[in-house]
């Protein structure tokens, strides 16, 4: 195997499940202790900030000669579980692609970054280049918060899937429970108050406010915001009317749209049912919520990306936003302009999962080009 490929493989061969994602879950450690052993080896400034009890970001620095702008790369080392894979980590090549747990999401854009931040240490470079290798993204983002809290960087590109195209935009998510409450009665009460059924005024409402949402203005490159009910449980048993019924509800988010304005939406809906049905006795609560992010096309950082990843690629990289959310949000947050961009390939938490070992080639020397531009 040549380097990059062998890369890719040694991290693919070490578990690095999310503990929080699958009960026992291996964590990090391990992978994050290769990544720092390996850039050491490669001459750069290592060490290890944990963020979690056994479960550290591994981070890297090429130290630039003084004067120049810093860039930031990063990535994820945790995955999803492999629930029935076959020998989801022992790494396969076959017919330019090697398949694996975690190969896609994302140890083959990992491994592109370290060969890019090791290469970056010889080049005498003005500015800084900092690698950093996090935990928990397929959870919470733990890691990359505090990347945020820690480092400082001109800008961040996030080594993500992106079939090589450019991600300059993404949604966030807000998420809120909602909770209706009933009176406990004998299932042979005549009227009794029932909770589930006052609930499925809420859903109407809900569904009403998805269509407005669909219909209203569009974000350019990521549409518009969405909403959707995710768990719904209520009652007792059978036999008896219920006294509680909660929602869990998910609003993804476009630029403009804050967790504020995500609980008036929800907190009207339950204010106009009450005014028309006294007896339904709602409450919300926010919950959890990441923020979308958006990075102008034409910032320094996105506009080196497109034009090196023209002229390795031969043809003009796509510009676009995404339905999900990714650390780059954080990054985004804490005041450090973040843009994705990574290898093409297939099976991000599924069955069977493969990354495209020419697109992760190109990745590579696409980020050392942009390096040498951004730092030097």
């Amino acid at each position: 195997m040549d380097t990059l490929t062998s890369l890719i493989a040694d991290l693919v061969a070490i578990d690095s499940i999310n503990p929080d994602l699958v009960a026992g879950g291996a964590g990090e450690g391990a992978v994050a202790r290769f990544v720092a052993g390996w850039l050491e080896a490669a001459g750069l400034e290592v060490h290890l900030d944990e963020v979690l009890p056994g479960r550290p970001n591994g981070i890297a620095r090429a130290p630039g000669t003084g004067g120049g702008r810093a860039l930031m790369l990063n990535g994820h080392l945790d995955t999803v579980g492999v629930a029935v894979m076959t020998s989801p980590h022992l790494p396969r090549v076959e017919g330019g692609r090697l398949y694996g747990r975690g190969a896609y999401d994302m140890k083959a854009g990992v491994a592109a970054c370290m060969l890019a931040a090791a290469e970056a240490r010889g080049r005498g470079l003005r500015g800084d280049v900092l690698f950093t290798a996090v935990i928990d993204e397929e959870y919470a983002g733990l890691g990359t918060i505090d990347v945020a809290a820690r480092y400082r960087a001109d800008a961040a590109l996030i080594a993500e899937p992106t079939e090589l195209a450019l991600v300059t935009a993404h949604k966030g998510f807000v998420w809120l429970d909602v909770e209706v409450r009933g009176q406990a009665a004998h299932g042979s009460t005549p009227g009794a108050l029932d909770a589930i059924t006052k609930m499925g005024k809420v859903l109407v409402s809900l569904d009403s406010l998805s269509q407005r949402l669909l219909a209203g203005p569009r974000h350019p490159l990521l549409g518009t915001g969405t909403v959707h009910a995710s768990l719904i449980a209520g009652g007792q048993e059978r036999s008896s009317y219920a006294e509680r019924c909660t929602l869990a509800v998910e609003r993804r988010t476009v630029p403009g749209e804050t967790p504020d304005t995500v609980e008036a939406e929800l907190l009207a809906i339950v204010g106009r049912l009450a005014a028309d049905d006294p007896q339904l006795l709602a409450t919300v609560e926010l919950g959890v919520h990441r923020g979308p992010m958006e990075t102008p096309p034409d910032a320094l950082l996105p506009a080196l990306l497109r034009r090196h990843g023209a002229a390795v690629t031969g043809d003009a990289m796509r510009v676009v936003g995404m339905p999900y959310w990714t650390d780059a949000a954080s990054l985004a947050e804490a005041g450090i302009p973040a843009v994705l961009l990574g290898p093409s390939g297939s099976g991000a938490h599924a069955l069977v999962e493969w990354v495209d070992l020419e697109s992760v080639r190109q990745c590579a020397e696409i980020y050392g080009r942009v390096i040498a531009d951004f730092c030097g």
